[in-house]
């Protein structure tokens, strides 16, 4: 999953109801904003994340993390810091579970703060479907929510479940299991992608093909790079530029874009886009909505998106492109 780190953290989630944001007061703190850039929580944190499954992770002025709900009431006291609160990419409540690192090991907290997977993996991903991938002595495995193994360490590297199949590495070479570890589609692509939408993109040689989960061709490889199906459409690299395809291989929306977020695509009936190194918005016919303005955009979520200007800056803006809410530089 994409996160920038500017003035707060915004990860993609479904569950976007508040947006962190940096406010314009001496210190510079963090509150959270409603979609018409109300502050409903107001700054008092060093540092803050978005929401995810009701809870936020914040930092307070002393350095220490702990997560809030949305009217701002500590739920895990503050108690971990930089050295315990996990790898930037995970400290976010998925499937009821968040990962949290001590002594060097990652493990699993419950939304009271409690450890209830203790920490004994050198890394882990979020829950999905029931079941993390974890790391041991660089073997990738899965567990499930009371920490036992579903799948033993074992493979080189691993993705987790979507669709109830899990992207795996074993020697050089990527297939997929199903739940129990069985392999169902054997190891033959360079690189492998999480099913979406009932396909999943794979490199063999050279090129970007999409497989169903019979493992067989649906759209057989013939791009430079793809990334998974959402809403009916698939980014592609065709010569050095992106577009997007349907579910039949064809191209709908011409190759012109520099760049598309990987394992995004559209969302909400838009996508974002780079093109000559400015950021926009298109629809699906492939027609600007938002001209390419800004340094950097993630998709919209519940009709906001977080972009980003110049220094570093960021805004939230709605459907229309106007400013609902900007930080201060």
């Amino acid at each position: 999953m994409l996160i920038i780190t500017t003035a707060c953290n915004h990860q993609q989630t479904e569950e976007v109801d508040l947006w962190a944001v940096r406010s314009g007061d001496r210190l510079g703190l963090c509150g959270f904003v409603d979609k018409h850039g109300e502050f409903v929580i107001e700054p008092q944190f060093y540092f803050a994340d978005d929401f995810s499954e009701g809870l936020a992770r914040v930092e307070t002025r002393e350095g220490m993390w702990g997560f809030i709900d949305q009217q701002g009431n500590y739920v895990i006291e503050p108690q971990f810091d930089d050295d315990n609160i996990g790898i930037w990419t995970k400290p976010f409540f998925s499937e009821g579970l968040a990962a949290v690192a001590k002594d060097s090991k990652m493990g699993f907290i419950d939304k009271t703060g409690k450890f209830v997977i203790n920490p004994q993996f050198d890394d882990v991903e979020e829950f999905h479907e029931g079941l993390a991938v974890v790391e041991l002595n660089e073997k990738y495995g899965f567990i499930n929510k009371l920490g036992n193994y579903v799948v033993e360490p074992q493979f080189d590297w691993a993705f987790g479940f979507n669709e109830g199949l899990a992207a795996v590495e074993i020697d050089g070479k990527m297939g997929f299991i199903n739940k129990t570890g069985e392999i169902v589609i054997n190891p033959q692509f360079e690189l492998a992608e999480r099913f979406n939408e009932g396909l999943a993109a794979v490199i063999i040689g050279e090129k970007s093909g999409f497989i169903n989960k019979q493992g067989a061709f649906v759209i057989n490889p013939q791009f430079d790079w793809a990334y998974g199906f959402s809403e009916g459409l698939a980014a592609v690299k065709i010569d050095e530029k992106m577009g997007f395809i349907d579910k039949t291989g064809k191209v709908v929306i011409s190759p012109q874009y520099d760049w598309v977020p990987g394992e995004i695509g559209f969302h909400e009936g838009l996508a974002c886009v780079s093109i000559d190194k400015a950021w926009g918005f298109i629809d699906k016919q492939g027609n600007f909505v938002i001209n390419p303005q800004y340094e950097y955009a993630l998709p919209y979520h519940n009709g906001i998106a977080v972009v980003v200007v110049k220094y570093n800056k960021d805004c939230l803006i709605d459907e229309q492109g106007n400013v609902v809410y900007a930080e201060p530089f």
